[in-house]
């Protein structure tokens, strides 16, 4: 009947957002959002709510509608809350990881390098010497710290009291060092303290000359560009390695490249001034200022703050004087000089057991000097050292006299065929020698007369013409980076910034400087403590002799005599108001 057939359906638009629905009667009917009947014809052409938003079909319902957008919104912020939060839990659970591996890696590393340095320390600190360190031993080992001034004492001093048969072969180079050479007393070395293991321990006495580590760093700077400069003569590179692979078979002598630490930094330096040059003439770089300091031309040399920033400066330079005399640079006999100094370079903090060790070994020594009391450090170094050396000499001479006395032809045991003369280094195309180890003939001094005042007046003017010699080719050199000239002077130019950057770099070797300063004061005291003991005796006896010789006895001398007498006797006695006076006012500066 018609009365129970459906109504027509009208076509209707199917929503894009719906899934699932077809045509039919509910396709059309009433839907109930939110407990209101909407009919369709509301909600204009999209009869259907989106899936991702539910309340589409009564936003137009007035509060209930709102109150849903409402909810639903409250509800998409926490949802979006929780994935963002567990997001981020994830992500920063896996930096936290990453991080806490790293700091755990760190820690472990730390650990590791210290147990490697206390061991070192350790085990270094056992073999401190016992006996008196103030009485020389057979062997005398100078340990040369590069810019200290050392090479003056082994020309000026050294060679006036050793024989050229009692220098061991000269150690440069390790490879070349053999203590086994007859009559070897005398080494003279750029090698570390580590040297004391191919060393007789309980025959050897050791000296060294510490200097003020920023005065040290710049020296080596300007020696640096000083000695790498003479090879500018070249066109290029290339040209230097022919001229050393033609000179170097044919020649005995001692290269700069052949010695510790000259073999690393002048290379280096010689290959930056080379491609400085090279810019220069291609207008790379700007052109210094007329008035700029020395140590900051960047077009003509390498700047000093770039110097000291170089990881070869931080390798060979920074704390170079510690490490040194604790055996631990890279020119060590140790084996485990390497996995030591990378450990303190890693971790700086490490580095206090380093200096105690430096410490403990300069405090073991016969001698320490200043390069800064330059005066006072030769003078003690002649009563402390050079006295022993000479008394030495008068027994090992009278044993030997007494020798050859009493065999059928003579003969001696420094004959001048074994003296090797004076190794140059070769530095420039025609093979001039070094300011490292200058050129000089190695003269034979008279020893049989030989005191320590003589042995001062020879030092003196040996310092004299050893100065012109090197100050003359500093200059010659200098000229070919012009306007790049070093003095004392040009350093005051250089920024405060600068000089402390320096000082901490350094400051295991600034820590070291003053130890060293307060042995320098103890060995004056002890100078002048041995001249107190000496004098006495001496003027004691002298007096006796002229009373017992001259008089026959006290009463029986002429006035004169007696007058003579208590003059020598006012003269020991403002000796030693003299000498008093000296130790008080020593006290008070300390």
């Amino acid at each position: 009947p018609s009365s129970l057939r459906s109504p027509p359906i009208s076509p209707s638009p199917i929503s894009p957002f719906r899934s699932g629905s077809g045509h039919g009667a509910a396709a059309t009917e009433p839907r109930k959002r939110g407990g209101s009947d909407v009919p369709p014809s509301a909600l204009g052409e999209f009869t259907e709510a989106p899936l991702f938003f539910p309340c589409w079909g009564i936003m137009s319902s007035g509060s209930k509608g709102m109150a849903c957008v409402y909810r639903y919104g409250i509800l998409v912020i926490f949802l979006s809350w929780g994935v963002l939060s567990y997001c981020s839990i994830v992500y920063y659970h896996g930096f936290f990881v990453s991080a806490s591996l790293l700091v755990s890696s760190s820690e472990d590393d730390y650990f590791r390098c210290e147990s490697v340095v206390r061991n070192w320390a350790d085990a270094s600190s056992e073999r401190g010497i016992k006996e008196d360190e103030l009485t020389l031993k057979d062997i005398l080992f100078f340990l040369h710290v590069p810019r200290t001034g050392g090479r003056t004492y082994f020309h000026c001093f050294l060679r006036k009291i050793y024989t050229s048969a009692q220098e061991c072969p000269r150690s440069y180079d390790k490879l070349r060092f053999d203590p086994s050479k007859p009559n070897c007393r005398l080494v003279v070395t750029h090698d570390d303290y580590s040297l004391m293991s191919k060393l007789p321990k309980d025959m050897t006495s050791v000296v060294t000359i510490l200097r003020d580590p920023v005065d040290r760093v710049f020296s080596t700077y300007e020696f640096s560009v000083e000695v790498a400069a003479r090879f500018l003569v070249h066109p290029n590179l290339t040209s230097v390695a022919q001229m050393s692979r033609r000179i170097r078979p044919k020649s005995r002598a001692v290269s700069t490249l052949d010695i510790w630490p000259w073999k690393y930094l002048v290379p280096w330096m010689r290959g930056d001034l080379f491609a400085r040059r090279d810019a220069r003439e291609l207008g790379r770089l700007r052109k210094t200022e007329e008035f700029s300091s020395p140590y900051d031309m960047e077009d003509m040399v390498m700047p000093l703050h770039e110097f000291i920033n170089d990881p070869i400066a931080h390798d060979i330079i920074h704390n170079g004087a510690t490490f040194q005399v604790a055996g631990l640079t890279n020119n060590s006999y140790a084996v485990e000089s390497h996995h030591v100094r990378s450990c303190v370079r890693k971790h700086p903090e490490l580095g206090h057991f380093v200096l105690e060790v430096a410490k403990h070994r300069l405090d073991h020594m016969l001698y320490v000097g200043l390069t800064e009391e330059h005066r006072k450090s030769a003078t003690m170094f002649a009563k402390l050292v050079g006295a022993q050396v000479l008394s030495q000499s008068e027994a090992l001479n009278s044993t030997f006299k007494q020798e050859t006395s009493n065999q059928t032809e003579p003969s001696s045991s420094f004959s001048d065929s074994e003296a090797d003369g004076l190794n140059q280094i070769e530095g420039s195309t025609n093979n001039q020698s070094d300011s490292e180890v200058p050129s000089s003939t190695h003269v034979e001094p008279a020893r049989e007369n030989m005191t320590v005042g003589r042995l001062m007046e020879i030092y003196e003017t040996c310092i004299s013409s050893l100065r012109k010699t090197q100050a003359s080719r500093r200059t010659l050199s200098l000229k070919r980076v012009a306007p790049a000239n070093f003095s004392k002077k040009a350093r005051l130019s250089v920024p405060a910034t600068i000089l402390q950057q320096i000082q901490y770099l350094n400051s295991l070797d600034v820590e070291l400087y003053k130890h060293a300063q307060n042995i320098f004061i103890r060995q004056e005291k002890h100078i002048m403590q041995s001249a107190e003991i000496f004098i006495q005796p001496e003027f004691s006896l002298m007096l006796q002799d002229l009373q017992t010789a001259d008089c026959g006895g006290s009463y029986g001398c002429p006035p004169w005599k007696s007058l003579l007498v208590i003059a020598l006797l006012a003269i020991v006695v403002l000796i030693m108001l003299f000498l008093s006076t000296g130790r008080r006012t020593n006290k008070v500066k300390k």
